[in-house]
């Protein structure tokens, strides 16, 4: 690989097959177009070369006797046979090295003829030099050796043994000869380092589109290996529900599940998104401005105030790439922690149904900021979010019955506020040691200034199958509240009316980690 990388990945051995692959597919296309754009260009010297012979000298006499110039004949057949291989292979096998050989050895030999034709003018000598310019659209030097070749020898053989043919005069030294070889080899410099140059920026683009491309189908790869995880922990959580004959723990599992799945679906849209609306399509813009410049892509790159960019352009697509690639990678972690979710919830109602709860230490107020994460950026968006932390030690608990709880009271609240005005709409959210008479609490208080609760629902509210949701089912806070009295504790609400807001709160059973270590109830 010419372009050095940080990243692992460009030195996988598929990685650089591929940018292989598409360098030798780019470099055919060139190839092919340039075959058919020389199999054009020779048939219309031909034609040019006969109607200069038959405008300079058409006819020769010998007394009163006229006859047809030899330069006709020489435009006509020679040319004919100098062009007929070379456009048959173009039309017949474009792409082949071969083609392209004998397709630069047929220009310069038409140079030759033209040069003839013209009596060795000094000005016919630059259909030499257009000749070579023209070869480097093949971006292939081999090529402008193979005509450089072919004009060396027949400017010394012409030289030696037919002067005026090649230079206009009867007698040329072989000074002449070196002084024209001279300035195609000057030309050549150029031209051979423009050739280089542009197969190295296509190296770089076929390395870099190598390396997105493997990077895309890592990414498809490692989402296809976390749905294939959801889809088996929802099998379990299935099986786990119908061997235990806990119907309505089932339905309530699979609410929970949902909820965490709208943050997974927000990541996994994200990342479609972002490989949908990929930077790979600029590297389809840069390739044409060389495209297009190519006949003169030094110069372009050098003084075009376009073409001064391009490298830096380069540089500044490979850095879009890796952030690219690094925002997709944390989409992917995001995904694999919302999975990671639904197996502890999985997990929990395992433990439940052998009526074992596990408690652990854990950060109160860290619970909190995690379901808000779980609901993702964009469902939040136009929410105010106000916080009322109490700074607590770590508290015993169990984690993740708590954490579904609290998914599913943000959840509501977020659709709830949706109602609001934008600008207006806002939920709070408090945690706070509440102390009773004979145990210590974890108070969580979740607030909202949304849609309200009607004084008539207040009392069913936490009821199965009941729900004021147009698409709801009824599970959610059902499920809640019976978790919330399995772990000792409560779940309540108050509601002054329609289009006044609610508050959900929850109260758990602890004991702060300083204090004690509790074990399995």
């Amino acid at each position: 690989m010419t372009i050095p990388s940080t990243s692992p990945a460009i030195e996988l051995p598929e990685v650089i097959q591929r940018s292989n692959e598409l360098l030798a597919g780019h470099q055919q296309t060139i190839w092919r177009r340039t075959d058919r754009l020389f199999a054009g260009l020779l048939g219309f010297e031909w034609i040019a070369g006969i109607i200069l012979a038959l405008w300079r000298s058409p006819t020769t006499w010998s007394g009163p006797a006229a006859s047809v110039h030899p330069h006709v004949y020489s435009a006509t057949i020679l040319g004919a046979l100098c062009i007929v291989l070379p456009i048959y292979m173009a039309m017949t096998r474009p792409g082949f090295i071969l083609t392209r050989h004998l397709i630069a050895v047929s220009q310069m030999l038409m140079s030759g003829l033209l040069i003839h034709l013209g009596d060795g003018r000094i000005e016919m000598h630059f259909h030499i030099f257009g000749s070579l310019a023209f070869l480097a659209f093949y971006r292939d030097w081999r090529v402008l050796v193979s005509a450089s070749g072919i004009v060396a020898i027949d400017h010394l053989v012409r030289g030696m043994f037919l002067p005026q043919s090649v230079y206009g005069a009867f007698a040329a030294s072989n000074w002449r000869t070196l002084e024209h070889a001279g300035w195609v080899v000057f030309e050549n410099l150029f031209l051979v380092a423009s050739c280089v140059q542009a197969v190295r920026e296509m190296r770089g683009i076929a390395d870099h589109r190598a390396l997105l491309e493997h990077n895309h189908r890592d990414v498809g790869r490692q989402v296809q290996e976390r749905t294939q995880q959801l889809n088996d922990a929802q099998a379990s959580l299935m099986k786990a529900a119908r061997s235990a004959g806990m119907a309505e723990i089932a339905t309530s599992v699979l609410h929970n599940v949902g909820n965490v799945l709208n943050s997974v679906n927000v990541s996994a849209t994200i990342v479609a998104d972002r490989l949908k609306n990929s930077e790979i399509s600029t590297l389809a813009k840069v390739s044409e401005l060389i495209t297009q410049n190519r006949g003169d892509l030094a110069n372009y790159l050098t003084h075009d105030e376009r073409g001064r960019l391009v490298p830096d352009f380069v540089t500044q697509l490979a850095v879009e790439l890796e952030s690219e690639q690094k925002m997709l990678i944390g989409e992917v972690n995001g995904l694999a922690k919302g999975i990671e979710h639904i197996k502890q919830i999985v997990a929990a109602q395992q433990n439940m149904a052998k009526k074992v709860t596990l408690r652990t230490a854990v950060d109160a107020a860290e619970l909190v900021e995690s379901a808000l994460a779980m609901q993702g950026a964009a469902s939040m968006s136009q929410i105010e979010i106000v916080r009322n932390y109490d700074k607590l030690p770590r508290a015993m608990l169990d984690e993740h019955q708590v954490l579904q709880i609290l998914i599913n009271l943000i959840s509501n609240a977020t659709q709830a506020v949706r109602e609001t005005a934008p600008g207006k709409r806002q939920i709070s959210l408090s945690v706070c040691r509440a102390v009773t008479e004979n145990q210590t609490m974890l108070r969580y208080q979740v607030c909202d200034n949304g849609m309200g609760i009607a004084a008539e629902n207040i009392g069913r509210i936490f009821s199965h199958g009941f729900t004021t949701k147009e698409n709801g089912h009824g599970f959610g806070l059902h499920s809640a509240a019976n978790a919330a009295c399995e772990m000792g504790g409560s779940l309540t609400v108050k509601s002054e009316g329609i289009n006044l807001g609610a508050a959900f709160t929850l109260e758990v059973p602890i004991t702060f980690a300083e204090e004690s270590v509790s074990c399995n109830r």
